[in-house]
């Protein structure tokens, strides 16, 4: 009777992760284009962060379900149940980022709040270990998707740890926190929901890292831009 009502909160568990997922992967790019600081920028990035939520909440227990509790689990389940635990970690820890570096945006020095040093340090620990996983079993989305969520939470604490170098600090930290969470968002849809769409069983291991080679080249040209209009 247990597993049987565990079995249905994991279906219900997963219709609101694809809801969330989808709301998400629907409106993430209108604060991209929208002016900064905006009406619609903050309105949107509000949704979208609330569906990031709802996604990294839902992952967790469905992560966790396949690990401990699912009775069809196999070996690859397994390493994409962990996967997704860590893709969660990763967006929730981004979008958590993105939105404190806009509340501590007038820090005269480092900041050393428990929950904003935390998260980031969990993401790191949480990467080395999802990383180590990966390489035990051979399996190369966990071999290397990891060092993104360290090389993040690494620069999430030498930020919070170090006073702000320039005036416009929070701006730079908020965009590349929010980018990097939808990097986790394309990812975890070209792993997850785009085979399913399309009806295949996998895709090659490149194609889960295109997100990343996309995204971070804009980031990059994001920052450039900004640092130029602010001359900073």
């Amino acid at each position: 009777m247990l597993v049987t009502s565990l079995e249905v909160l994991f279906q219900f568990t997963r219709v609101l992760h694809i809801l969330g997922g989808f709301l998400a992967l629907l409106v993430f790019w209108i604060p991209m284009i929208t002016r900064k600081g905006g009406k619609l920028h903050a309105r949107v990035g509000w949704i979208y962060v609330w569906a990031m939520g709802v996604v990294a909440i839902t992952a967790w227990y469905m992560g966790l379900w396949r690990i401990t509790l699912d009775p069809w689990r196999t070996a690859e389940s397994t390493a994409f149940a962990y996967f997704l635990i860590f893709i969660a970690l990763l967006s929730s820890s981004s979008a958590w980022y993105g939105m404190r570096v806009l509340r501590y945006k007038q820090r005269p020095a480092a900041h050393k709040g428990l929950l904003d040093l935390l998260i980031p340090g969990a993401l790191v620990m949480g990467g080395i270990a999802i990383s180590w996983f990966g390489w035990t079993i051979g399996f190369p989305l966990l071999q290397w998707f990891p060092l993104i969520g360290i090389l993040l939470g690494s620069q999430q604490l030498y930020y919070w740890l170090t006073p702000p170098k320039n005036r416009m600090h929070w701006w730079f930290e908020h965009l590349g926190g929010m980018l990097g969470c939808c990097i986790a968002t394309i990812t975890a849809f070209t792993v997850f929901g785009a085979p399913r769409l399309l009806e295949v069983d996998s895709v090659h291991p490149l194609v889960w890292f295109i997100p990343t080679f996309v995204m971070t080249p804009l980031i990059i040209g994001y920052n450039a831009y900004y640092r130029r209009k602010f001359k900073v």
